[in-house]
């Protein structure tokens, strides 16, 4: 349920087909109301179904954010166990694409830090599916945050049989010695083509997707880090109270003595995201990262 998500497939044509194959009862098309959406979902999710909810840009969610923090993220522990909500709300999420102003919110640290809530972010078309099948079976709720700008941009192969990806579960997507490289959705693949520039250099880069930003894989960052000494997180949210502050943060506290260098932050900046003309100023790029490893190797 969401706005256009039934007749018109979304606005990125990702439930094209949904409405027309299971019909208007299940694929529903909703009024401009996103505390309406996840209201209704809620109470759908009572009620025994396990509702997919569509909020068209992650910038427009905040009229939901009461429902999500004080409804949707207690529950459980507000009826004592007795109830669950199995809901996914999903968003497309980040820059990239050159839209207005509220299309392009980064907030993922918002929800990571509301108890209760799960919060979901693929890198590719593989792990979108495993995933999104993961999080509709979960009895919590979950926020399934979609990179907006590799929607068309990444091609993968995607299983038609039934598989999942399980949530709280980080990949190693290149293993490396020297230095690890942590980032989640659209950030993963400037930090994929910023490990083959080091690589050229001779900086074997570790590349780690964290994929689940709540719960964190604690264990498999940890690894990587005494592993390899140096790590550099990569996040296109602003800097400050960002995820990357947590993740550094663990790791200061698990694997202090493994570091041989300070921790490295590239991220967006601590302003509203700018219009269409100044995006790439503010996007992490291959260049800033390959100096933030720089600055690591330097130790």
């Amino acid at each position: 349920l969401g706005e256009d998500g039934g007749r018109a497939g979304g606005v990125f044509r990702v439930t094209e087909g949904l409405q027309e194959m299971f019909g208007e009862d299940r694929v529903v098309d909703t009024p401009l109301a996103e505390s309406g959406i996840v209201g209704t979902a809620i109470g759908l999710a009572l009620f025994g179904m396990r509702p997919v909810a569509e909020i068209q840009f992650m910038g427009f969610i905040y009229p939901a954010f009461n429902q999500i923090i004080s409804h949707a993220g207690r529950m459980r522990n507000r009826s004592r166990g007795r109830f669950s909500l199995p809901m996914v709300i999903r968003a497309p999420y980040g820059g990239g694409i050159h839209p207005p102003e509220h299309h392009s919110e980064s907030t993922e640290a918002l929800f990571a830090h509301i108890p209760g809530i799960k919060v979901v972010i693929p890198s590719n078309p593989h792990d979108a599916k495993g995933l999104l099948v993961s999080a509709i079976r979960d009895p919590d709720p979950v926020i399934f945050l979609e990179p907006k700008r590799i929607y068309r941009a990444v091609k993968g192969e995607v299983p038609d049989d039934e598989y999942e990806v399980p949530l709280g579960a980080a990949a190693v997507v290149r293993e490396g010695e020297q230095v690890t490289l942590i980032a989640w959705g659209a950030m993963l693949h400037t930090a994929s083509d910023a490990a083959g520039v080091l690589a050229a250099e001779g900086i074997d880069a570790e590349l780690i997707d964290v994929r689940t930003i709540s719960p964190l894989d604690t264990e498999t960052i940890i690894e990587s880090v005494k592993k390899t000494g140096r790590v550099v997180v990569v996040h296109e949210a602003p800097k400050t109270c960002g995820v990357g502050a947590e993740i550094i943060a663990l790791i200061n506290e698990k694997a202090f003595l493994n570091l041989s260098a300070p921790p490295q932050r590239v991220t967006g900046f601590d302003v509203v995201f700018p219009l269409l003309k100044s995006e790439h100023l503010y996007l992490p790029t291959v260049d800033r990262i390959c100096a933030a490893a720089r600055r690591a190797m330097e130790f």
